[in-house]
């Protein structure tokens, strides 16, 4: 039996409590039963599990197999500069590492935020006496009282009630307070006469039994199904996954192939395992996990200057992927602010804007019949009589001082109406307002522009055609009716034979900007989905309002339970909003839509929609409305509550996926001429062309700053209106992979080639002459080998900025990161080049600017050979 159909002695008896409470004793021991009424948090990962975490992605494997493979090599041929190289990888590992914990780490927040929703302290009677206590020490059968402004401490069963009203929108998303009840409710029917823990009272009083605490709330429940989800990887950390793979596999292979071929060809074992290993460092892109952190870092900074903040660095590029946006009503699309938009008065022959509206009684009414107060130009009170008194206020100003409130009869959810008796020198009027279906019968007479007449069913007709009107476009109506009183009254008959004033009608409005926005996500080819608790007719009518839909199929919650999967999944391909929903049907219809192969990103701002938030592929809390619930759950937080940030949020994570897929291709590049060499090394029995310190040089050097750079490159002018990736596109593919190996990475190769070998012939080498490592000859050889590496890279950064728009187009200056980047590589170039130190270290000799010279033709070259590819691309 649930407890929502009990008398009130039977939930006393069933709870084995009485009116007078608990005594002492008996609240202590059931603390000890059923345990604090907090909220269990989830055990936490600690610190160093998370840190350490960072180090074994698989991209860190292969680091790390990089470096213990030079480590081996260093003591295997007595090779200091192995070992280098070895600490270098070590090293490249563990900064990234703490630079992607100190990134999340900062941005997270510490998950107080379900224990932050319950209230400190709570009224209890215990022993016939009415005490405070620490909400958390609350236990079933305790007898709580609420008022208005309290915050409910636990899920309890009503026993007395005085004009009850509750905002329960934290766990149904319904944004008008819910009117409670002491009465017993049919299993069927909505249990009007239970209280839930998190919720605020509105208005009135109440007595209640506790029936559930802590995680054994509705709360709770939420809390505990938010807690069991799974955090997915998210498509950038598979990408990275599968890159790193990708690598591993072109690495591993090359590094078998010519060691087999080494091994044919008569290569001594040592110098063949060197070669190996070498193939696989020069496969490494080092830089590239640092380069992704960092870029994606920085788009995560300047999506905060936007008002989207990201807790995690990999949400960027999810929201760029999204293909349906979940969105909740009320306080996303909407200001969550009831608004007073329209009034018809009988003696007019239409409705008119309240703005061109004059001095009346019905704004009279509005005034007295309402409980709502202005203080300090504020309105405080129950959302509808705030908006009344709001609305009313701006024409008639200061008129409730001239009146004097003599009686009041409340609202109830069975009368739908409220009334008040006020006075004004001689005068005594009954004022008063409630829904046209109840006001309307109680009128007898009508205000007319010839004064008060008797109504007529033609009177009556007209009204319900300006109320049917107004329900239609999804606002809320509101009668108002008044009666002059002479001498005594009695309030079984006050309400009776009234003079009909007019209709109001109120909206929650759309914000402004959500039209653009919605219609800009359609030209992305992404999916918007109303999932609200509110009225169906009121969801439907802002949906296409602001041009989600424009006749969407509505399913409520409880034909939501009757559908089958298969069914459901019809639905969702065409144009579709969701109403009456609870937590768990919004789960079900993110995962139905993650199963369909969607990214899904759910906007909210309830702890009801906490579930969805973490199930969704991003989840987006509102900063300003949002609870503390939401936004710990979210993965991302738009700071101004608009829902036009989200599409500059999905701009943003666009063009980081373009840019990584950018720099990917542009750091692969490079690894042509670094395998080359190697070969040749190998086949053609040259000095090696380029050291593994001075590979680690280019990768972890002169690389990085354009790399980086080119995450801060803005969208392509299609960016949005273009569809949505598929969940399943690879960021590396095999056209990127041709033109970075087999194209832009060929003219690499050739110019560095090229440019060791003008070198070497030109200080009188020949073939089969053998070189050691500390011949000038060789010194310079492989400095200018490496010069035309990075020489030619600054032209690959210049044309990696777009896909397939030309780079004069843009604008060669307009990232001046890219140039701030570029004058690094250089700088860091000539200091290897020309410092002793470095030259040391990486085994360089200083150039002639001859040599220099050279190198541009190749740079030229390979700017304008991929200038003409895009242009192809774009005739095709």
């Amino acid at each position: 039996m649930r407890i929502q159909t009990l008398s009130k002695e039977e939930v006393l008896r069933e709870l084995h409590t009485t009116e007078q409470g608990l005594t002492e004793k008996e609240a202590r021991k059931r603390l000890l039963d059923f345990g604090e009424n907090e909220i269990a948090e989830r055990k936490k990962v600690p610190w160093l599990f998370r840190f350490a975490s960072h180090l074994v992605d698989l991209f860190a494997i292969l680091l790390w197999i990089a470096g213990g493979l030079a480590f081996l090599v260093s003591r295997l041929a007595d090779d200091v500069g192995m070992a280098y190289i070895g600490l270098a990888l070590v090293t490249v590992i563990f900064i990234n590492a703490f630079f992607t914990f100190l990134q999340e780490y900062r941005a997270e927040k510490a998950s107080e935020a379900l224990k932050k929703l319950m209230p400190y302290q709570a009224s209890v009677i215990r022993e016939g006496k009415e005490i405070h206590i620490p909400a958390r020490q609350i236990v079933p059968g305790d007898i709580i009282t609420v008022r208005a402004g309290d915050r409910v401490s636990a899920d309890a069963r009503i026993i007395k009630v005085a004009d009850l009203a509750v905002d329960i929108s934290h766990l149904t998303g319904e944004s008008e307070p819910q009117v409670r009840k002491d009465v017993p409710k049919k299993e069927y029917e909505e249990p009007t006469n239970l209280i839930y823990s998190g919720s605020t009272v509105v208005r009135g009083n109440g007595i209640a039994a506790v029936f559930a605490t802590g995680m054994a709330t509705e709360f709770g429940k939420i809390a505990h199904l938010t807690q069991e989800i799974e955090e997915a990887p998210t498509p950038i950390q598979r990408e990275l996954t599968y890159v790193a793979r990708t690598i591993t596999f072109i690495a591993v292979g090359l590094s078998f192939i010519f060691f087999t071929a080494g091994e044919l060809i008569g290569i001594g074992t040592q110098a063949n395992i060197l070669f190996a290993i070498g193939i696989i460092v020069a496969n490494v892109p080092e830089g590239l996990l640092p380069t992704v952190t960092l870029s994606l870092s920085l788009a995560s900074q300047r999506m905060a200057s936007r008002n989207a903040l990201v807790k995690r660095l990999s949400s960027v590029e999810t929201l760029g992927g999204a293909t349906v946006i979940c969105t909740d009503k009320t306080g996303t699309i909407t200001e969550n602010k009831m608004t007073m938009d329209y009034i018809y008065t009988p003696y007019e022959s239409k409705s008119k804007k309240l703005s061109d509206a004059g001095p009346s009684e019905l704004l009279l009414a509005a005034i007295l019949c309402n409980n709502a107060k202005i203080e300090d130009n504020k309105v405080i009170g129950e959302p509808t009589e705030a908006a009344l008194l709001q609305g009313a206020s701006t024409i008639m100003a200061d008129v409730r001082s001239e009146w004097e409130r003599v009686d009041e009869i409340a609202f109830t959810s069975e009368r739908k109406m409220m009334s008040t008796v006020n006075r004004k020198e001689n005068m005594l009027v009954l004022y008063s307002k409630g829904a046209p279906v109840v006001i309307l019968p109680k009128c007898t007479r009508i205000a007319t522009e010839k004064g008060i007449q008797n109504i007529t069913d033609e009177d009556r007709e007209r009204i319900v055609e300006h109320v049917s009107d107004y329900a239609g476009r999804g606002m809320r109506v509101i009668a108002f009716a008044k009666k002059s009183i002479e001498g005594e009254y009695t309030r079984e008959t006050l309400e009776e034979n009234m003079v009909f004033l007019g209709i109001g009608a109120l909206r929650d409005p759309p914000r402004k900007e959500v039209p653009y926005a919605v219609e800009k996500c359609k030209r992305a080819g992404i999916k918007v989905i109303v999932i609200t608790g509110d009225d169906p007719l009121t969801a439907k009518t802002i949906a296409r309002e602001v041009g989600i839909a424009k006749e969407p199929v509505t399913i409520t919650g409880s034909q939501l339970d009757m559908m089958r999967k298969r069914e459901l999944e019809e639905v969702l391909h065409g144009e579709v909003l969701f109403a009456r929903t609870t937590p768990g049907h919004k789960l079900r219809i993110v995962r139905a839509l993650k199963e369909m192969g969607s990214i899904v990103a759910v906007t909210g701002d309830g702890v009801n929609d906490a579930p969805a938030l973490k199930e969704a592929d991003i989840g987006v809390a509102m900063g300003k409305t949002g609870t503390d619930v939401a936004r710990e759950s979210a993965d991302m937080i738009l700071m101004d509550d608009n829902f036009a940030t989200i599409v500059l949020a999905v701009e943003e994570g666009r063009a980081m996926f373009d840019n990584i897929r950018r720099f990917i291709a542009y750091i692969f590049t490079h690894l042509v001429p670094q395998i080359v060499s190697y070969i040749l090394f190998v086949l053609l029995r040259i000095p090696l062309p380029l050291t593994v310190i001075q590979i680690l040089a280019i990768d972890l050097g002169t690389e990085m700053a354009p790399s980086i750079a080119l995450g801060a490159e803005r969208p392509e002018p299609d960016v949005m209106n273009r569809p949505p990736r598929r969940r399943g596109e690879r960021i590396l593919t095999v056209p990127i992979l041709l033109r970075s190996y087999l194209f832009l990475g060929l003219i690499e190769a050739i110019a560095a080639m090229s440019a060791y070998y003008y070198v070497l012939t030109g200080g009188g080498w020949s073939y089969g002459m053998p070189l050691s490592d500390a011949d000038p000859l060789y010194l310079k050889a492989t400095t200018i080998t490496l010069a035309a590496i990075v020489i030619t890279q600054v032209a690959n950064s210049l044309t990696s900025r777009t896909t397939k728009e030309s780079v004069f187009k843009i604008g060669i200056f307009t990232n001046k990161y890219l140039i701030i980047g570029i004058a690094i590589e250089l700088i860091l170039l000539f200091l290897i080049v020309y410092t002793e130190p470095l030259q040391r270290i990486t085994g360089t000799a200083p150039l002639e600017l001859n040599e220099w010279l050279i190198l541009v033709p190749f740079a030229v070259l390979l700017l304008f050979a991929d200038e003409l590819r895009k242009w192809l691309v774009r005739k095709s």
